[in-house]
């Protein structure tokens, strides 16, 4: 069965930091490409950044702010999140770029003063 576990949210103040962790369990990661997305209140999910073996891609709302990478060995993806918006404030979820498994809980960040 293949799992999703996102951690790392919190309550961060304009332009704070957090670090988002993905351990995934029921696969192994090291073979697909691995995205974050996500979604705010009343809005539908949204892609946030890609990693593949090597290429990273971002939404143009990252703007330079957020970095994924990934980690095979602990089968893990990370998204380190700077400048934060009140925009960015969501669930954050990951999953394989494409044929989406089975989503996680997420992760909430909120960002507010």
């Amino acid at each position: 069965q293949v799992q999703f576990v996102e951690s790392g949210g919190g309550t961060v103040q304009p332009g704070g930091s957090l670090r988002l962790s993905c351990e995934a369990s029921g696969i192994s990661i090291s073979v697909f490409a691995m995205a974050w997305y996500r979604q705010a209140p009343g809005k539908q999910r949204e892609f946030v950044a890609r990693v593949g073996a090597v290429a990273k891609h971002y939404a143009d709302f990252v703007k330079d702010r957020f970095t994924i990478s990934r980690d095979n060995d602990k089968n893990a993806i990370f998204l380190e999140m700077n400048s934060l918006d009140p925009e960015d404030s969501a669930v954050y979820y990951c999953n394989t770029e494409t044929n989406p498994h089975p989503w996680g809980q997420g992760t909430r960040v909120t960002v507010s003063s």
